[in-house]
């Protein structure tokens, strides 16, 4: 308890101490600009990516789980945070002007330090009936957040370390950054119910197409009113605009046939619309035009794939109903898929195809602004290579996320039955607080004697 409550005065005292010894540039000479990348922030980039890419995400899940390694592991990550932090103000070499990353960098510890304050006085175990339910909330609401925080401050750092999205380039930056990473985001969260998620679905009484529409459409009412500005409509504020036209007015259809737990392929087709749209995106370089086409490729064949998974693959999230004794849809095991498919089967392979392709296309396109691609092309790279980067990240990235999602199903309180399961166990574990249904078998007719027959 001691040692835990030191943590939180030491990174006051270091973040102080750095900030002081590190000077914030408003104006570069060129040879600051290109001066070389010291070691030092090498150390800091490589350090920080790794605590709140996969660090800070790990802890979370084991939290989320209840995992004993929750404390220890987030215990490291902020003493490495703040190690992060002291060389991020402690390089020499380059310079950079003053910009959002190093201000983000600094709002940040407000989170780290009420995540700290919450994890102490969780510890104590005080205040039972009255503060911590309260405290336990906000503790994992914050903990949730810290994998967006984390990307959202990568990002801000991949900016400033190339000097991109200042003046004109702002708004192009924010349309590529903030929709690539909800392709991300939109990929991750169909992985989660493909994988842990498919109990939650039927509890909902709400199939997965019916929240993507609401999405969608809620995202083309704000893309419709915020891509024009001024009095002149160029082409590509016509194809923007009427792209959050298609949208709102494609998701009120989802909502609609998505209704009391039905599937629709609205939201899949509305991807398969967009994608064409970007793959015939004009645009000014050779380079980029081909980037952004195989863009709308991707996107196209993840609502392909989608609508064959919805149409021919997917469980159904509605009970059969069978007339008999021999079924009970008061009895419902919310973890069973419906087509009797196990986690190794063909069809569970190919789900994960869909948010592969959503999480390989938000890359593509966050990889697609102007800055970028002329950095790419006066580098002499060509289109193929550089998308084939932008693939190989993607499957590093889809890798991390479901090594996550695998973890929680097998740390913590989750392992025993994950265990169970492996084993091929059937009887209810503890802590299953779902009953195993009645099979719906065929109930035999009795045979009905009549007087007079022959026996």
């Amino acid at each position: 308890m001691a040692r835990g409550s030191t943590i939180l005065p030491t990174l006051v005292l270091l973040s102080a101490w750095s900030v002081a010894g590190h000077e914030h540039h408003d104006e570069l000479t060129e040879e600051q600009a290109n001066a070389p990348v010291d070691t030092i922030l090498w150390l800091h980039i490589f350090l920080q990516a790794a605590v709140w890419g996969v660090l800070f995400p790990i802890g979370m899940v084991l939290g989320l789980s209840r995992s004993r390694w929750h404390v220890p592991l987030q215990s490291t990550g902020f003493a490495l945070t703040a190690a992060g932090y002291v060389l991020g103000h402690s390089h020499k070499g380059r310079a950079f002007l003053s910009g959002v990353h190093g201000k983000m960098a600094n709002i940040l510890f407000v989170p780290i330090a009420l995540q700290l304050f919450l994890g102490i006085y969780l510890k104590l175990h005080i205040h039972q009936q009255t503060i911590r339910p309260w405290a336990v909330r906000l503790h994992g609401v914050i903990g949730k957040a810290y994998p967006i925080l984390g990307w959202v401050q990568m990002l801000f750092g991949a900016i400033t370390f190339g000097g991109y999205c200042r003046g004109d380039n702002l708004g192009q930056c924010l349309a590529h950054y903030i929709m690539g990473s909800g392709f991300i985001a939109y990929g991750t969260i169909m992985a989660i119910l493909l994988l842990v998620g498919e109990a939650w679905v039927r509890r909902s009484g709400r199939s997965p197409d019916w929240w993507d529409s609401w999405v969608i459409m809620l995202w083309g009412i704000v893309n419709t009113f915020t891509e024009h500005r001024g009095s002149v409509w160029s082409v590509k504020d016509m194809q923007h605009t009427i792209l959050g036209v298609l949208w709102w007015a494609g998701g009120i259809l989802g909502i609609f046939l998505s209704r009391n737990n039905q599937r629709s392929v609205v939201p899949a087709l509305i991807i398969i619309l967009t994608g064409w749209a970007m793959s015939d995106h004009a645009q000014a370089l050779m380079l980029s035009t081909k980037v952004h086409a195989i863009f709308g490729y991707t996107l196209m064949l993840a609502g392909l794939a989608r609508i064959i998974e919805i149409c021919f693959v997917a469980p159904k999230y509605t009970q059969d109903i069978v007339d008999g004794d021999g079924h009970s849809e008061h009895t419902l095991d919310g973890t069973r898929e419906d087509t009797g498919a196990t986690t190794s089967s063909p069809s569970r392979a190919f789900r994960h195809l869909p948010p592969f392709l959503l999480v390989a296309s938000g890359l593509l396109f966050m990889s697609a602004t102007d800055e970028e691609l002329h950095f790419v092309n006066d580098n002499g790279m060509d289109h193929v290579t550089y998308i084939l980067i932008m693939f190989s990240v993607a499957f590093v990235l889809y890798t991390l996320i479901v090594s996550l999602i695998n973890l929680y199903a097998t740390s913590g309180r989750n392992a025993a039955a994950s265990a169970a399961a492996a084993d091929g166990a059937i009887e209810l574990t503890e802590g299953n607080k779902w009953y195993a249904p009645v099979p719906a078998t065929d109930v035999e007719e009795p045979v009905n004697h009549v007087i007079g027959d022959d026996d």
